[in-house]
């Protein structure tokens, strides 16, 4: 008997563990859409996509027209046809995101029928796993501005982790800012957090203490989004960097073919990945483009170190060499509502490590494999990505690189 209601014990234990695991992949999946939807709004209200639009004397303010969306997500690069970008809509529509103006039509049509984004007219449904989200979100970019030193690369344990933050300074920092009245109240913000899958301790050993333990944030809030992921009903499992524009790996494990930049697939190396994204959102308090996208898994987000996608190391010496076979080119890059659109990896010199060909980097003519030589007129040919990273977040949105392209022989 004991044996059995041991057996039925364990079984029981199983069944909660998978239900978890269920909802923890329903929360992940319902971030991915929120904060694809989310940069997809803020883009299309720049590019005037999103505008007041009158029909029979009527005003509808904010709203966009299905079809004119449509055409813009093939000429963006966003959906390769028609009925594909049909399908990402409605995915956005099937999780409330965007609904007809006068709600007559749950299905996303390709016609002249107007459609709104619900954060854009306040219908947009704030359930507590929203309002977590959301929190989250606001704290990790105020933890991100450039006078805030909160989050470090620690040591735990003899392991090196980036962006860590220790929970009781943590704590200090949220009553100072006012996100709460006491340190309990603080403490208890951070456990909804955990619950809602947007902090982890490092190591997933430990639940939020008030204590020198290390915790970071397991929700990438800086990688740009591509619509397509959201066609991809698995969450992401791959790690991603905290500070990549986009991800640098192949979209999707199992469409390897399906690539949206160049890049490559992730060593096991430990190392920091640096890239060039500006952040911010009207209600960040900062300035350029805030890019939102969640790295939710059940490894700890220690940053992944691709590999670079030089043939061979090249010095700084070796391109200042008379006669080298390299031709240098002067971009001036624009940040659009997502950011710049690249990635600089490597010292001495740096290089671009990838580029999203939708961005501003790519319309510019930035390739893979060039060599940074200046950003702004400062000469970079010395020093390591994080210095060249630092220079282009802390500076203007409109951004001048000299770079150096090997030629063809």
């Amino acid at each position: 008997m004991e044996e059995g209601s041991s057996a039925g014990s364990a079984g029981s234990d199983s069944r909660t563990s998978g239900s978890g695991g269920a909802q923890q992949r329903e929360l992940e999946r319902m971030a991915e859409v929120l904060v694809t939807g989310e940069q997809l709004r803020l883009r299309l209200h720049e590019e005037k996509v999103i505008k007041d639009r009158r029909h029979h004397l009527k005003t509808y303010p904010n709203c966009f027209v299905a079809k004119e969306l449509i055409d813009w997500l093939i000429e963006h690069k966003e959906a390769s046809d028609r009925e594909t970008a049909i399908k990402l809509m409605q995915k956005l529509a099937d999780r409330g995101i965007i609904h007809h103006v006068c709600d007559e039509h749950k299905e996303f049509k390709d016609v002249k029928l107007f459609y709104r984004f619900r954060k854009d007219d306040g219908t947009f449904p704030l359930d507590n796993e929203v309002k977590a989200f959301m929190r989250g979100q606001r704290l990790y970019e105020k933890l991100m501005s450039p006078e805030n030193t909160l989050l470090q690369p620690r040591e735990e344990e003899g392991v090196k982790y980036e962006r860590t933050f220790m929970a009781s300074e943590f704590l200090d920092w949220l009553v100072q800012e006012g996100e709460a009245t006491t340190r309990k109240e603080a403490e208890q913000l951070c456990h909804r957090l955990m619950e809602h899958g947007i902090i982890q301790h490092v190591s997933n050993k430990h639940p939020f203490v008030d204590s020198n333990l290390l915790y970071q944030f397991r929700m990438n809030f800086r990688r740009r989004r591509r619509l397509m992921e959201l066609l991809n009903e698995k969450s992401p499992s791959s790690q991603e960097t905290h500070d990549s524009p986009f991800c640098l790996r192949k979209q999707s494990h199992d469409n390897r073919k399906s690539t949206s930049f160049m890049s490559v697939s992730p060593s096991k190396e430990i190392k920091i990945v640096s890239a060039v994204r500006r952040s911010s959102m009207s209600s960040c308090g900062s300035s350029g483009y805030f890019s939102s996208s969640p790295t939710l898994s059940s490894s700890p987000p220690v940053l992944c170190n691709p590999k670079s996608v030089l043939k061979r190391p090249v010095t700084s010496e070796e391109l200042l060499t008379p006669g080298a076979p390299y031709a240098r080119k002067t971009f001036t890059i624009v940040g659009d509502a997502v950011g710049w659109g690249f990635v600089v990896r490597g010292s001495k010199p740096c290089h671009i490590q990838a580029v999203d060909p939708s961005g501003p980097a790519a319309a510019a003519g930035m390739k893979v494999c060039q060599f940074v030589v200046s950003v702004n007129g400062l000469n970079v040919l010395h020093v390591d990505y994080r210095t060249v990273s630092n220079l282009i977040l802390t500076g203007p949105r409109t951004i001048v690189m000299e770079v150096m392209e090997e030629l063809e022989c």
